[in-house]
């Protein structure tokens, strides 16, 4: 740190190349304002800094979680291998992104597990965009996740738009291909059409299905509902 108090610009991945790590910065606030209160924000390019939040995977028979500041555990994890997803966001006037784990689901032939996210970026101008992040084993604690859906001028993972399905093709160590689906606490089924037919009551599903199967998602919502899944 120089005299002026200020750092060497801190390296950011460039946009078209390899990321393994992404910049950011935890802040506290005094404590003359409130006790304790830390928060995280990051560099997207623009003239204020974005504030990253979590909101934690929905609870057993519990009201709907809402965004909190990212500086758990759980929610460190969950950014660790969704921050190199910022890169598109870049310069596009964004104030606030949030990581909503809206689902976990076990994966077929084992006992491994995937959390399903949706990053849900907020701008200055209003609109909002979101990308589908699926979270499936890692050998590494960064290791990337997969964007399965991306949807620019939405109100999908906000308090505007609560109900989210998504779907990815996913391979298994034996070399069998599946389509795996996951919806948010109020999905109360899910079915497959198309190629592939399949159904499962509750917010997941997995289904054998070629790789390239063409399948088409929806879902039944507890009020009665359906949801088509977010591309």
């Amino acid at each position: 740190m120089g005299p002026d108090g200020t750092t060497a610009p801190a390296p950011r991945p460039a946009a078209d190349g390899a990321c393994g790590s992404w910049p950011v910065l935890q802040l506290r606030s005094s404590g003359r304002i409130v006790e304790k209160h830390a928060f995280l924000v990051t560099d997207l390019g623009d003239l204020a800094p974005a504030h990253l939040t979590y909101t934690p995977k929905p609870g057993r028979d519990a009201p709907a979680r809402q965004p909190r500041e990212a500086t758990g555990a759980e929610a460190l994890l969950a950014w660790a291998r969704t921050a190199c997803s910022l890169r598109t966001l870049s310069g596009s006037g964004v104030r606030a992104v949030n990581n909503w784990a809206f689902a976990e689901q076990k994966l077929p032939e084992g006992s491994a597990s995937a959390d399903w996210l949706c990053t849900r970026a907020d701008t200055w101008r209003g609109p909002g965009r979101v990308l589908v992040q699926f979270l499936g084993p890692a050998a590494s604690p960064t290791g990337p996740a997969a964007v399965v859906a991306d949807r620019d001028d939405t109100a999908l993972c906000s308090r505007f738009g609560q109900h989210v399905l998504a779907g990815t093709r996913w391979k298994a160590a034996s070399g069998r291909w599946y389509v795996l689906a996951a919806g948010s606490r109020a999905v109360t089924r899910i079915e497959a059409s198309g190629a592939v037919r399949g159904a499962a009551g509750g917010p997941t599903l997995a289904v054998r299905a070629p790789r390239d199967a063409d399948v088409e998602l929806t879902a039944s919502l507890r009020g009665g509902e359906t949801l088509a899944a977010v591309r």
